[in-house]
């Protein structure tokens, strides 16, 4: 175990672009919401796996000096996607339908600086999440319990890898968390999107340069004797950022989600999900010199959906486009052990042979 935390704060110290995500929210005709979301690695595989916390599983954070934090008993079961090692969750539900995950977020946000005298209420950031899942039913209850914490970086000092997280209700009620001068500020996010840096606050004003931005098409226009019109569809939102660049995605995953159909059932939207996250994939080329980008399919690692109101948990990744579904109402949290299983069980993307008579 102590390897693996060494091994990840190395991995995971002075990141810069590497690590993006993208995430986007909707409710459905039959009052279903879903939340979903993309998380980039762009320098090399990124070990992902899916987890489950059982009910009255006792669990301790990490903390800069070892495994010595805040401990905990889980209230709730919990089933979660985590990167590097299976205490990280990155995105998970538990069930009784709070949905939390963690977005990078470097050179903004600061936790409270750490002091060993205080581990007994030191949680890691990367901890966060299942914290919130195993103990919480609501976004109020967080707001109310997370002065009892103090929530810290595993990374080495100077090292910035700051998140910030999206936590969400079935209600369709979400909110952002963001550390400044490390207290925690919450956000509700009215959007219903998130990214990286800059702030949640920032990000929302910025909206305003693009104001010009509508979908369909821009009409035909005169100028003098000379008749100008669009090339083709969508003209209405000529000038929409499209580079890889948090605020970029920022802007077009807000636009996307503002002129998107409302679907009639929670499974369609999940399905709308990913065909509009499709669009959020990082090609890995365009973030490295020519000839030195990894062999690696993207820089998206994974995309996830969570349906908050029907209880269940989609991923695809970049090396196994399939969904696949976790239902949490067929766990019985009370029974089931502790565990935890990559992602794909192959880095190999299964390929359907048509057969001719």
């Amino acid at each position: 175990m102590k390897i693996l935390y060494l091994t990840f704060a190395l991995f995971f110290s002075g990141l810069s672009s590497a690590l993006a995500c993208t995430g986007i929210s909707f409710f459905a005709k039959d009052g279903g919401y879903v939340q979903a979301r993309t998380i980039e690695w762009g320098d090399s595989f990124l070990p992902s796996e899916y987890v489950i916390i059982p009910r009255n599983l006792n669990q301790t954070s990490y903390t800069p000096t070892g495994i010595n934090g805040l401990k905990f008993k889980s209230k709730y079961g919990v089933v979660g996607l985590a990167i590097i090692q299976k205490e990280f969750i990155a995105e998970g539900l538990n069930e009784a339908g709070l949905s939390a995950g963690l977005f990078y977020f470097p050179h903004y946000g600061k936790y409270p600086e750490y002091d060993q005298k205080q581990n007994s209420r030191t949680l890691s950031d990367l901890q966060f999440v299942s914290w919130i899942l195993s103990n919480f039913s609501t976004i109020d209850e967080v707001k109310k319990a997370i002065e009892q914490v103090r929530i810290v970086s595993l990374d080495k000092e100077g090292a910035s890898s700051t998140v910030h997280w999206r936590i969400g209700e079935a209600s369709g009620r979400q909110v952002v968390l963001e550390f400044e001068n490390g207290k925690p500020c919450f956000y509700e996010n009215q959007v219903g999107v998130l990214t990286n840096s800059p702030d949640f606050k920032w990000q929302v004003t910025n909206l305003n340069n693009y104001v010009n931005l509508f979908p369909g098409n821009a009409p035909v226009q005169k100028i003098g004797n000379v008749t100008i019109f669009p090339f083709g569809a969508g003209s209405g939102f000529l000038g929409i950022p499209g580079d890889i660049t948090p605020p970029s995605r920022f802007v077009r995953i807000a636009f996307y989600k503002a002129t998107a159909p409302q679907q009639n059932t929670s499974d369609e939207t999940v399905l709308q999900c990913f065909h509009i996250l499709n669009n959020f994939d990082i090609p890995i080329g365009v973030e490295f010199a020519p000839g030195k980008a990894p062999n690696i399919p993207s820089a998206t690692q994974w995309t996830s959906a969570i349906d908050l109101t029907q209880k269940k948990l989609y991923y695809k990744t970049a090396y196994n486009n399939n969904i696949r579904c976790i239902d949490l109402k067929d766990i019985n949290f009370n029974t089931i052990s502790y565990q935890s299983h990559p992602l794909d069980q192959t880095l190999k993307q299964p390929i359907e042979n048509l057969q001719f008579k």
